[in-house]
């Protein structure tokens, strides 16, 4: 304590720890899902790996010491059956989720037909609302003051040229966010999303066999670099842990800058 200042000081490692924590990752097999498991189970969670394939969900699940799930959370059955399931395989009640599935078609919009938009509203928006719904659920039921953190995009705060139907429901996500945050706060549960730009997760790194991730020309950031799966973990490791005990509501900008850049400088 110093002369003028004498509240306590608070051990900022620890507030970053999730012992004691059951969570669950929504598509957690690859990419941004698997790295984030591993950040959590890092931290002491107890991390349920939920994967609509099921050898996806194996693999992840063994990586981390976690549990594996099976199932498609666009359906309402089976997110609550994830629910059910993942707090008994857990041991005790779950203490949230990171929701990491979306898919992006390219059609531009006077193209977009009704069963794509469908589709995409689905993958993207109606799975986080039936999330939401039953975790939300859950979390007021058992007491348990929690965390709910989705992946959105940047796509939901910008035009989305080729994918409007992606870029719709992802803003319909962060709405959605804002709202849970707003509703569920006097329960102790914090809501929060990150809107990832380009990130060369292993199904863009794909589409350019012959390239590696430090090969491929960077998207014009700030930073000058791409980023990775890792930084999309990192982001919603920080959300999910005690560090963020006063963010709700908030989506959470990572795109290595491309967002605050100058409209006007390359005119």
């Amino acid at each position: 304590m110093t002369s003028i200042d004498q509240l306590p000081v608070p051990g900022y490692q620890d507030l970053l720890r999730l012992d004691g924590r059951n969570l669950v990752v929504v598509g957690a097999g690859q990419g941004m899902g698997r790295q984030t498991s591993h950040a959590l189970a890092q931290c002491g969670a107890r991390v349920v790996c939920a994967d609509i394939d099921a050898a996806r969900a194996r693999e992840i699940a063994a990586e981390v010491g976690g549990v594996p799930w099976v199932g498609d959370v666009t359906r309402a059955d089976e997110v609550a059956r994830l629910v059910e399931e993942g707090a008994a395989e857990a041991g005790g009640p779950l203490g949230g989720f990171v929701d990491i599935v979306g898919l992006a078609e390219w059609v531009g919009a006077l193209d977009l037909d009704e069963p794509t938009w469908d589709a995409q509203f689905d993958v993207n928006l109606r799975h986080a609302y039936l999330l939401g719904r039953h975790f939300g659920r859950h979390l007021i039921d058992t007491g348990t003051p929690g965390t709910m953190v989705f992946v959105a995009s940047v796509h939901g705060l910008t035009a989305s040229v080729r994918h409007g139907a992606y870029g719709a429901a992802k803003a319909g996500l962060i709405s959605w966010v804002r709202t849970l945050g707003d509703e569920l706060g006097p329960h102790g549960i914090r809501v929060n999303a990150v809107a990832p730009g380009s990130i060369l997760t292993p199904r863009i790194m794909a589409a350019y066999p012959d390239e590696s991730a430090t090969e491929r020309p960077a998207v014009p950031t700030p930073l000058g670099k791409n980023g990775r799966p890792s930084d999309i973990a990192s982001a919603a490791l920080f959300l999910t842990s005690a560090l963020s005990d006063f963010i709700t509501g908030q989506t959470i900008v990572v795109d290595g800058g491309v967002t605050i850049k100058d409209p006007y400088i390359a005119l």
